[in-house]
Parts: C-alpha cells; sequence; structure tokens
C-alpha cells in the first residue's frame, strides 16, 4: 500500500492506495497533479530522515508528502 500525505494548516490527510490497482493508481495521480497545480511542493522520501522534491508523479513511491505553498508577510 502506498500512501498520499497531504499537509495543510488543519494537519495531514492520508490517503492510501494500491498501485497494483488501475483505478487506484489513476486516482493517485488525479490527486497528484491537482495538488501540484494548486501550488502544493511533492516530496519523496530517499532515506532515512531524506527527502527529494518531485516534479511528476511517480507511481512506484511508497510516500508521497505535499506541502503548501507558504506565505509570506
Amino acid at each position: 500500500m502506498a500512501v498520499q500525505i497531504v499537509m495543510d494548516r488543519t494537519g495531514d490527510s492520508r490517503h492510501l492506495f494500491n498501485p497494483d490497482d488501475e483505478r487506484e493508481l489513476a486516482k493517485a495521480e488525479q490527486r497528484f497533479c491537482e495538488l501540484t497545480n494548486a501550488g502544493f511542493t511533492a516530496a519523496v522520501r530517499t532515506g532515512p530522515g531524506q527527502a527529494s522534491q518531485i516534479r511528476s508523479f511517480d507511481p512506484n513511491a511508497e510516500e508521497t508528502v505535499f506541502f503548501p505553498r507558504l506565505v509570506g508577510g
């Protein structure tokens, strides 16, 4: 099972999907596109305590975290 974690000002929401299920995979890819188009930054874990930003959907990523755009003031 893979997971997409969406961070926001209230905490986070988790969206589990089976990468072997074509419908769930398509829904996860759609969510990725919607969030990144809305300004979220996507990152995948690359090792203990390490992450790397991604710009396109990776169906093999076990965990993708989405961070909202920071607003300065």
